[in-house]
């Protein structure tokens, strides 16, 4: 790809990708069970519209359309950290054991301390924290390389996933509370979810800004970033640490939502190159916009059933990432 094409390619999706976003927001408002015209969610937020409608977009859709909003830009920030930390294109915050670690410490807090279920998004981040470090201290050496920590993550999830799996079977009488949880989705969530998230996600894509420079140092290989006066080591760990961070808060208040980290970063880099001043922020914007749209479309396609939207995702996003792969002969 040429320069001038892919300079081209970034001014539009700087362009564009913000007007899908605000589309895809109204889209998320306008339609559900019962559905409300534009110009009725206008009037609600000019405090002169009908009070059940009020209460329909203000109590329940906007809470979820903009939770929906963080959590695609966590995971797509977090995928896009990983892929340039592991020079991988086809990691996800799963790889570092986000998802096992998150899922076993939900598990625990709903089967078997369920009077603590008030503090599920708590431990889950907290349990996607604690597995991404105890990795990164596995694959700790004179050199810890991308593949040592990609191979104790695999060890990791496949130990945790099993303890899971263990507890669901001995307390199978338990587990129909923390089925939809696992299938990720944003059923029932709602201000006081957005207002435990708020701070972190925030916290956490400011601190992903700041991580440009160094991602981008690390694409040269570790031998160019240190020939540069980078301390590699230390820079692969902090970046690590704030994938964990980022992917802790997205799968803390929605559950084990896959595809987003792995299939928008990848699209992204497609379209306009590897450069993380263009790939973070548009791969954010581009993330928010996946759920939010496959949210909408998971609780109104399938009405009256909702469809947790990870499941949605999952269908959605696996046939599409090996068109990619295919796309680009990967395989």
């Amino acid at each position: 790809m040429s320069i001038k094409k892919r300079r081209l390619r970034r001014k539009l999706m700087i362009i564009i990708t913000p007007i899908i976003l605000i589309l895809a927001t109204f889209h998320g408002l306008i339609y559900g069970p019962i559905p409300i015209t534009l110009s009725e969610v206008i009037l609600v937020f000019l405090q002169t519209g009908d009070s059940v409608h009020e209460k329909i977009i203000i109590d329940v859709r906007l809470p979820r359309i903009l939770i929906g909003i963080f959590v695609g830009i966590c995971l797509a920030a977090s995928g896009a950290i990983l892929q340039g930390v592991m020079k991988n294109p086809l990691a996800d915050p799963g790889i570092i054991g986000v998802s096992s670690g998150a899922g076993l410490a939900a598990v625990i807090t709903m089967v078997l301390l369920p009077q603590y279920s008030y503090l599920l998004p708590f431990t889950a981040f907290l349990g996607a924290l604690l597995t991404s470090l105890l990795i990164y201290l596995l694959a700790w050496g004179q050199e810890t390389s991308p593949v040592k920590i990609v191979l104790a993550g695999v060890a990791i999830n496949a130990l945790l996933g099993a303890i899971m799996n263990g507890i669901m079977v001995v307390y199978s009488d338990r587990v129909q509370s923390v089925l939809p949880w696992l299938s990720g989705g944003l059923t029932g969530r709602g201000w006081h979810h957005l207002e435990f998230m708020a701070p972190y996600a925030a916290i956490s894509i400011l601190l992903a800004f700041l991580a440009i420079r160094p991602a981008n140092l690390l694409l040269l290989g570790d031998d160019n970033a240190k020939l540069l006066g980078q301390k590699v080591e230390l820079q692969r760990f902090l970046l690590i640490a704030l994938a964990s961070l980022l992917a802790g808060v997205a799968v803390s208040v929605a559950g084990l939502v896959g595809f987003v980290g792995l299939v928008v970063p990848h699209f992204v880099r497609i379209i306009i190159g590897d450069d993380y001043a263009f790939l973070l922020p548009l791969s954010m914007i581009s993330g928010a916009i996946l759920v939010v749209l496959a949210d909408t479309i998971a609780r109104t396609a399938f009405d009256p059933i909702e469809l947790p939207v990870g499941i949605l995702l999952a269908c959605l996003g696996a046939p599409f990432f090996l068109m990619l792969l295919r796309k680009r002969r990967m395989f």
